[in-house]
Order: C-alpha cells, then sequence, then structure tokens
C-alpha cells in the first residue's frame, strides 16, 4: 500500500465512523420525541395508546378532583372546544389552577380516553410577574395594574 492508499483508507474510516455515529444520534433522538398536540387536534388524529405525547391547553374551569395521596384528575381544554381528561400523580407545580396554561407529558390508557401524565408543567402568560417585584412596584406606587390602563 502506498501512503496515498493509507491516507484514503484513513479518512475514509474516519468518516464512516462519524457517519454511524450520526445515524445512531438521530435514531436516539427520535425514539424520544414527544409531539406536542391540543385536546381537539386528538380528536383528528389516529394516536396509538403506547404513544408519548406533549398534551396542551387550558386546565379546565371547576375540573380539578384530588384523589387518594398525590393523585390529581382535571381536564385540558382548548379554545376550539375540546376536553382531555388528564390523570396525574405527583406534586404539581407552584403555578398550576383552573383557567391557566398547561403542558402535560405522557401517554393514554389503553382502551380509555384518559391521559396518563408523568409531567406536569405550568405556563403563565407574558404579564407575569414575580410576587416580590409587585410587591415592591406596589410599596414604591408605580404599580399599574392591567386593567387601569384602559
Amino acid at each position: 500500500m502506498t501512503r496515498k492508499q493509507k491516507r484514503l483508507a484513513v479518512v475514509g474510516g474516519g468518516m464512516s465512523f462519524i457517519v454511524a455515529a450520526v445515524l445512531l444520534v438521530m435514531f436516539a433522538f427520535s425514539q424520544s420525541v414527544a409531539y406536542f398536540y391540543m385536546p381537539s387536534d386528538l380528536a383528528k388524529n389516529d394516536l396509538q395508546p403506547a404513544t408519548r405525547i406533549r398534551l396542551g391547553g387550558l386546565v379546565g374551569e371547576g375540573s380539578i378532583v384530588r384523589g387518594a395521596g398525590s393523585t390529581v384528575e382535571f381536564a385540558v381544554t382548548d379554545p376550539a372546544g375540546g376536553v382531555i381528561k388528564v390523570r396525574y400523580a405527583g406534586s404539581l407545580p407552584d403555578l398550576f389552577r383552573e383557567g391557566q396554561g398547561v403542558v402535560t407529558e405522557g401517554r393514554f390508557e389503553t382502551g380509555s380516553d384518559v391521559f396518563n401524565a408523568d409531567t406536569v408543567l405550568a405556563k403563565h402568560d407574558e404579564k407575569y410577574m414575580p410576587k416580590d417585584v409587585a410587591d415592591g412596584l406596589k410599596e414604591q406606587g408605580l404599580w399599574q395594574h392591567a386593567g387601569a390602563a384602559q
């Protein structure tokens, strides 16, 4: 083998190693992807019960029911009128409440319309301000309520 052939063999081997590593990483990421759906989107799509998804929307008014231990059931709604019942066992985020945005991650129960969430994330709106900052502004007389500007 000449020097040129050896060099080409090393470069070719290195490139094939890099391609194999990239393919393995892409395969690993494709297995852990959870797609985001709104409740009305789920009516249009046919999902398998074992499919892991993210379900987002608003916590339905009057839908929070606390069960035994740390189990909580609530409904996730969207403006299009879709409603999905969610069951979650664990501690809820501080911002979690009725009418607030929420993103849950999990799977549907087999043979049921109940979504079993293993992760619940509460979202806040763009007007969110930490309580300490709001209290400080109120003390200084600089606080402007959202409705006061109108």
